[in-house]
């Protein structure tokens, strides 16, 4: 009975998790005009991304936090905005898939030297925002063991304990208020400045390790 009740919590949680949507304007056709309102749900992005973790559920709560700053209405305009995101996989899918954002349209790029996750501007009248996370958010015990994993030097039972603590820190940004999480400020010194850096893209360098045959608590 007890591992059945677990069983349905961690599928609420999952749920849950997957539900979290934005609302987005697009044009009707190829060449069409706006006004094709749609929902966007964090389990659309986990498919384009290739799995659900704890940077796409950070990266999505963020964006939709620091957008309702540029839409008051809720509306996200995908042909009227432009995005600059860290490097890290997650947070790139989230940035061009919520924002519409494309390097071959000049309105993505990334740039680790910024300040915070993401700088967001409207086209239109470029009003630009700047996202953070807010201090002691993320238990830096994830950054340390992420940091060695990125280098090849966890086994299959640390990268096991590792996704643990991103599950369980998704969880918690689920379950906390968004502006108690990260922070949006308008930016007015803003410079769109393209960049053409290549990154390493971190979450598939362990793709080849076996399964750990330890079970965690």
């Amino acid at each position: 009975m007890g591992n059945k009740l677990i069983l349905f919590s961690l599928l609420l949680s999952v749920n849950f998790i997957l539900s979290q949507s934005i609302k987005v304007n697009d044009t009707d056709f190829s060449k069409g005009k706006l006004g094709n309102l749609q929902t966007i749900k964090l389990k659309d992005i986990s498919k384009f991304h290739g799995h659900l973790c704890d940077g796409l559920v950070e990266g999505f709560i963020a964006l939709e936090l620091g957008l309702k700053q540029l839409y008051p209405d809720g509306i996200i305009d995908r042909t009227n905005t432009r995005i600059v995101s860290k490097s890290s996989p997650c947070l790139t899918d989230v940035a061009i898939y919520v924002s519409g954002g494309r390097v071959q349209y000049n309105t993505f790029y990334v740039d680790n030297s910024m300040e915070g996750m993401y700088v967001v501007q409207r086209i239109d009248n470029l009003k630009t925002i700047i996202i953070k996370r807010k201090p002691n958010v993320k238990p830096a015990i994830i950054d340390e063991m992420g940091n060695k994993a990125i280098k090849g030097e966890l086994d299959e039972c640390k990268l096991e304990e590792l996704k643990k603590l991103e599950n369980d820190y998704a969880k918690f940004l689920l379950k906390s208020k968004p502006e108690d999480l990260f922070s949006v400020a308008t930016i007015t010194t803003f410079q769109w400045s393209p960049k053409s850096e290549m990154y390493l893209k971190t979450d598939i360098i362990n793709k080849e390790k076996s399964n750990c045959k330890i079970k965690l608590n």
